[in-house]
């Protein structure tokens, strides 16, 4: 399906809502793209991705990946391959930067020593250099003071829930201003699973006592859409972030290319 084509076919899951009517008029230069139809204005929560989605942190963890690749002796990477390997959580973000096997079939083995001190390398690392280029995607800090307050008499909760370890996730939030805006942050390291396994969208869903019909998990992955339908919500999926040619592949609700363009879906 090309998301760019307007509103295309998709076969919703044994879990997903049944569609809802919705009469919303955008501005003609919008690109919001509607995959399958619903209401916007009885959305009551919103589940944001981080990385790719809020913010971009692309050259941070770039860097980081090359500095523990540099110390261990292994040969740097480009940035693009880096930015690919990036949404399923820092584990599999260090397993793919070494070539595990299990992940490509056509690297020699990686032991599981060598991983744990990469991995600890990297975590290490990014800690320190988690905000030298890190900023908020233009927009977003407007999108999020427009959300948090009541629209059409409803007012939504937000969260954020991201592959990324909890504690850089929540730290990154709160140093560039928008930590207070979401009433909970969970990351990889926070649930038994990580996304697109849908328990940690469920437990946000039951803590802030809202339906999942009534719930919207906004990303820029195939991993978030896969979230959103596995807890049976609606699902947006950002082309500005990085792995847009993902959506191609599992395709949301809706899509929108710009971050303004939320501010517009949920007004």
């Amino acid at each position: 399906m090309n998301l760019r084509s307007g509103i295309g076919s998709l076969t919703p899951s044994a879990k997903s809502p049944a569609p809802r009517a919705c009469s919303i008029i955008y501005p003609e230069q919008s690109m919001i793209r509607f995959l399958r139809p619903f209401d916007p204005h009885a959305i009551r929560l919103l589940i944001f991705d981080l990385d790719g989605t809020l913010i971009d942190s692309r050259l941070d963890l770039i860097h980081s990946i090359n500095a523990m690749l540099r110390h261990f002796g292994r040969p740097e990477l480009p940035g693009d391959v880096i930015a690919t390997y990036v949404g399923d959580g820092a584990p599999t973000l260090v397993r793919r930067a070494l070539g595990d096997p299990d992940l490509d079939p056509s690297h020699e083995s990686v032991d599981e020593p060598f991983f744990k001190a990469a991995l600890e390398y990297f975590l290490g690392y990014y800690r320190l250099h988690k905000l030298d280029h890190t900023t908020v995607y233009e927009g977003i800090p407007e999108v999020l003071a427009g959300l948090a307050h009541p629209s059409n008499g409803v007012h939504r909760a937000m969260a954020v829930l991201s592959n990324k370890p909890v504690r850089p996730s929540q730290d990154i939030l709160k140093a560039l201003g928008m930590g207070d805006y979401f009433v909970r942050i969970y990351g990889g390291n926070s649930f038994p699973t990580k996304k697109p396994d849908p328990l940690g969208a469920e437990t946000i869903l039951h803590e802030t006592g809202v339906a999942p019909d009534e719930a919207l998990m906004i990303g820029d992955s195939s991993i978030d859409v896969l979230t959103g339908r596995n807890a049976g919500l609606w699902t947006c999926g950002v082309t500005y972030g990085f792995a847009p040619h993902t959506l191609e592949e599992v395709a949301p609700d809706v899509v929108v290319e710009r971050p303004g363009e939320l501010g517009e879906l949920l007004r």
